[in-house]
Order: structure tokens, then C-alpha cells, then sequence
């Protein structure tokens, strides 16, 4: 049996299309041959900007069986793993905490599979194992403080943490389909009081004037972006953030996407005035970006989540994950989910410290989870 070797790829335009068809999920929209790539060749994934690529593959016969995505951080920002109160604990030993190592999907807080592995590949454990070495060794050679794999799949994280790596935990709010067949179906299983609530939520937006559409990547011309992008960009102006994507890369992206990209707008004639931008799988709805000119009623609940249902229904997608926080998803049917990412710490006086931290926050998640799941608006049993 041949044992992986692992080598460093400097970009992901260096993985090879065929490689990506073999190691992703097929209509995957963030682990494939296109999406890092334009993030990576747009310079919104760079050096520059805080971002350098590292990915790991690994290869047997010359031929890639497994895949790591990863990046040397200088910051915290767009990763999602919420370690910035981690920073003085290295500082406290004369320890810099960036540069580090993360594995996960850029500015996209969608958990899913890390450790990637071709199916024909002669023993999958194998590389992922050698995938794991490898990662510990480049923070072991290169004195960085840690490596963070975020929001890894559950078989990842069980392999993980097998290898030494601490697991942290949070809470999203996600839908799932149970057999709804329509929106009133949807509704039928909340409480009248909710469902009152969310009827009227959509008869304001229905009444706002405004045009409504959904579009999938592919149907958006190239000069509509710079006017969704200033949409995009004034929630993050709005609190004092950068917004990472230019107008140009999500163009891109739209255009190799296509229908893995889907775009809710509202439009006052034919200026676009708001915009929630989603991804999808062959099962998943990915919602990732709101952005508005003006205040309209309940227009942000529509674009954001209804639709977004309704898209689900229509297209026999089975989940839709709207992204992180936001606790008014629950009073409109997204249940709590876990999620996990893990953390190799190489400094054992360090890793003595963050240890125990981490287990009272798993305590403290999954009080959080049961407590929000109480506040559902299904109706009940009985």
C-alpha cells in the first residue's frame, strides 16, 4: 500500500479541475474547483489581505487522494472561529498568536467536510491522517501559535480530536424540510399566533410596491453587479465593517456558479433597492448576504428567509442554513443546530489553559441550543 505524501499547494488555481471532482461533493458551491479560486485570484483571498494559501495535498502515485484547505492568518476576521479572546493567553508566555493556520471556507460560515479524500483512494484514514500531520507539523516548523479547522463535518471532528485537537462549539439556526409540500403546509405546523405573525410579516412586504424576483447566478448580466454590490456592501458600511467581496468576484463567481449562486432582489421599477444573496447545493440553501438602500417593512424576513423557504420547497432542497447568529430565526421555524470546530494547540501549558475553557462553553452551547429550542413556534403534541 502506497503511503500519501503531502505537499503544499500554493493556490487553488494549482489543484487540478478533475482533482476537485473527485474530492468535493458534486454541486458543492464553496469547496470546488471555482469558488476559492476566484476568491484567490480577485485578491480577495491573499497575502494582502490577511490570507495566505497553504492547502494541503495529498497524493499517492502522483495522483492527488486528498485534499486540506488552508490558510496562514494574520487576523481573526472571516473565519468564524470567534478566538479573539484568545490572543492574550500566548501573549502571556511571550507567544505572538498570529500568524496561525485555518482550514475552512472563506467569509462563508457553512459547516461541512475539511479532510477531503478521493474515493479511490487505497485507504481514506491513511490520508487523512497524513492530512493532519502534515498541518501539525507546518505549526511545529514554523513556531506558529495553532491551527483551526472550522466548522469541520462530524466525521471530521471525531478524527480530530482523535489526532490531540480541542473542540469548541457553537449554535446556528437552521431549516429542515418534514414533508411541508408548500409554504401553508410550513405554516400549518406553527401556532396560530405564529402563524398570524409570519402571514402578516409577508403581507407587508407583498404590499410595499416593490418586485420581488429570484435569479440564479448564470441569469444575472455582468454590468447588474456593481448595483447589487453597493447593496451588499452598506450592511457592512452600516456597522463599521469591510466588505470583502468587489463587485468584479461576485461576477465571477455568478458566472461560474450559475445556478449554485441564487439571488432574491426587490426592486422599486428597475433599481434594485434590496438583495439576499444565497448559495446552494444539490440539497442545501446557503443564505450569506443582505443588503438594502432603505428601510422597508418586514421586506428583510421576506427576502432573507421566506423566499428562501419557498425556493426550498419549490426546488426540493431538504435544508436551508441562513447563516450564523441572528436569534429572530427561531420565532420564524429555524431550529438550533451544534456546530464544531477543532484546534490543535502544540504549546502544552497554552493547551492547559484553553482545555478546560472549551469544555465549559460546550456546557454553556448546549444550554443555550435547549434553551432557544423552547422558544419554537410549532405547535405541540397532544
Amino acid at each position: 500500500m502506497t503511503k500519501p505524501n503531502v505537499r503544499i499547494a500554493g493556490s487553488a488555481a494549482e489543484i487540478p479541475a478533475e482533482a476537485w471532482g473527485e474530492l468535493a461533493a458534486p454541486g458543492d458551491p464553496f469547496l470546488n474547483a471555482d469558488f476559492l479560486r476566484i476568491l484567490e485570484a480577485s485578491g480577495v483571498v491573499a497575502p494582502e489581505t490577511g490570507w495566505q494559501p497553504l492547502h494541503l495535498l495529498a497524493t499517492e502515485d502522483d495522483r492527488v487522494v486528498g485534499l486540506l484547505p488552508l490558510y496562514l492568518k494574520s487576523h481573526s476576521h472571516g473565519d468564524f472561529i470567534y478566538d479573539w479572546s484568545w490572543r492574550p493567553v500566548w501573549e502571556r508566555f511571550g507567544r505572538d498568536y498570529y500568524p496561525r493556520l485555518i482550514s475552512g471556507v472563506p467569509y462563508t460560515p457553512v459547516a461541512g467536510p475539511r479532510l477531503l479524500v478521493a474515493p479511490r483512494s487505497a485507504d481514506a484514514g491513511a490520508v487523512r491522517r497524513a492530512l493532519i500531520r502534515a498541518a501539525q507539523a507546518l505549526v511545529a516548523g514554523q513556531g506558529w501559535s495553532s491551527w483551526h479547522v472550522a466548522l469541520a463535518a462530524a466525521d471530521d471532528v471525531a478524527t480530530l480530536e482523535a489526532a490531540g485537537l480541542l473542540v469548541s462549539h457553537d449554535v446556528q439556526f437552521h431549516w429542515a424540510d418534514a414533508g411541508f409540500g408548500d409554504f401553508d403546509g410550513f405554516l400549518h405546523s406553527f401556532s396560530a399566533e405564529k402563524r398570524r405573525k409570519v402571514r402578516a410579516e409577508r403581507r407587508r412586504a407583498a404590499q410595499s410596491g416593490l418586485r420581488i424576483e429570484v435569479r440564479h447566478g448564470g441569469e444575472i448580466r455582468a454590468d447588474e453587479w456593481p448595483a447589487l454590490h453597493a447593496l451588499y456592501r452598506s450592511t457592512f458600511e452600516r456597522f463599521g465593517n469591510h466588505a470583502a467581496f468587489s463587485a468584479e468576484c461576485l461576477a465571477a463567481l455568478a458566472a461560474a456558479l450559475d445556478e449554485r449562486m441564487v439571488v432574491f432582489t426587490a426592486s422599486d421599477g428597475e433599481v434594485p433597492v434590496a438583495l439576499s444573496l444565497c448559495f446552494r447545493s444539490a440539497d442545501t440553501l446557503f443564505g450569506r448576504y443582505w443588503g438594502a438602500s432603505r428601510a422597508v417593512d418586514s421586506l428583510h424576513f421576506e427576502l432573507c428567509f421566506y423566499r428562501g423557504i419557498d425556493y426550498c420547497l419549490r426546488e426540493g432542497l431538504v435544508r436551508f442554513e441562513p447563516g450564523a447568529g441572528g436569534e429572530h430565526k427561531i420565532a420564524r421555524g429555524f431550529v438550533p443546530q451544534r456546530l464544531r470546530s477543532a484546534h490543535w494547540i502544540p504549546d502544552p501549558a497554552i493547551r492547559r489553559i484553553v482545555a478546560p475553557h472549551l469544555a465549559r462553553q460546550a456546557a454553556g452551547v448546549a444550554a443555550y441550543r435547549d434553551d432557544a429550542a423552547r422558544h419554537l413556534p410549532f405547535r405541540r403534541a397532544g
